[in-house]
């Protein structure tokens, strides 16, 4: 395969990491790829822009909150400056505006491997029912509230404790009304409706994540107990599990959506039960698991993206240790100042 230029988004490699640090290392740790990776980064604080040897070359994007047309500005000047073969975009913000211009992009020489926006919308946690129903997996009690008197109804169905959740972002536990009506506020008004109120239940905390061709077949899947994590629910140290029924919900979820691209799916697993907690569409930030323990998600889909045979073999072994560490990087000044100063590194 011919040497390609990669963008890999989310390489704020910190205490709530992103992806991107873990799938550019996974690209570059495949022997028969040959890669240039460009970061593209959202704050010159961001640790990747200085990781020179598993990030190339950065630039820093432009919000995809704000202007869409001078979003895909910078792309077409990334583009035009360092060559952009590939976009890997790693952060559920991006997501819809790649998905939306893919067309565009692909005009202009720049690939994506991206799930549909109706595939997209089904990270929505208001659909999540819907989902579970079809890849055979439970669903905590669970009840949308649009309004202050839907929840507090919400509440005395379920009973306490319970999960309140923003439909895209964050999820608080309440153990009294008081809480889960404080937390409703807070995520009203940084969020908006609705807003998902959810039984607490209890079991194995396994997450899996996987590649879909986007005809229903998977190139990829490998699954994680979580040990410890942050106070954001990040995975600071897991170990890789086989739960076959988790799996099993993995690859259906592929076959019945069609999927294309990366996700994970969260669940709780109990002696005779699988739940489904969320819908990920895209790398986890423990991507690099995957790649250690043999398949190298990133680089499969990269592959398919390209056209290029992806390894037949998706076995993995379960009892592998992960465990994610802080780092100090000392470099020079000068790589900070023409991040604030020009948008790029090096």
């Amino acid at each position: 395969m011919q040497k390609l230029i990669v963008g890999v988004s989310g390489i704020n490699a910190i205490d709530n990491p992103g992806p991107g640090i873990g799938v550019a290392r996974s690209l570059k740790e495949d022997p028969d790829l040959a890669v240039t990776i460009i970061g593209l980064a959202y704050d010159a604080m961001d640790p990747g822009l200085y990781m020179d040897w598993v990030v190339d070359k950065s630039f820093i994007m432009p919000y995809p909150s704000g202007s869409s047309e001078a979003f895909i500005e910078r792309l077409l000047y990334i583009k035009k400056t360092c060559g952009l073969d590939h976009v890997i975009p790693n952060l559920d913000a991006e997501l819809p505006l790649y998905i939306k211009h893919s067309r565009t992009l692909a005009d202009h020489g720049i690939k994506t491997f991206l799930p549909t926006m109706e595939q997209f919308r089904l990270r929505g946690k208001d659909q999540l029912t819907a989902v579970a129903e079809k890849i055979g997996a439970g669903l905590p009690q669970t009840r949308v509230v649009n309004s202050l008197e839907a929840l507090v109804q919400a509440v005395g169905e379920i009973g306490l404790p319970v999960m309140v959740k923003g439909c895209l972002y964050k999820a608080y536990r309440a153990g009294t009304l008081q809480e889960a009506v404080g937390h409703f506020h807070h995520l009203v008004a940084e969020w908006g409706y609705p807003i998902i109120v959810q039984e607490v239940v209890t079991g194995d905390e396994l997450n899996v994540v996987g590649v879909g061709d986007g005809t229903g077949e998977c190139l990829g899947l490998v699954g994680v107990k979580k040990i410890c994590t942050t106070a954001l629910g990040k995975i600071w140290t897991g170990v890789t599990v086989r739960n076959e029924p988790m799996l099993a919900a993995a690859r259906a979820f592929v076959r019945e959506f069609r999927w294309r691209g990366p996700f994970e799916l969260e669940c709780i697993i109990s002696p005779d039960q699988i739940y489904l907690i969320e819908v990920n569409p895209r790398f986890p930030a423990w991507v690099y698991l995957a790649t250690g323990v043999g398949l190298n998600l990133p680089s499969r889909l990269l592959r398919a993206s390209c056209g290029q045979p992806v390894p037949p073999d998706n076995a993995y072994e379960a009892g592998k240790l992960f465990i994610r560490y802080s780092y100090e990087l000392v470099t020079d000044m000068t790589n900070f100042q023409q991040a604030i100063t020009r948008g790029e590194t090096r």
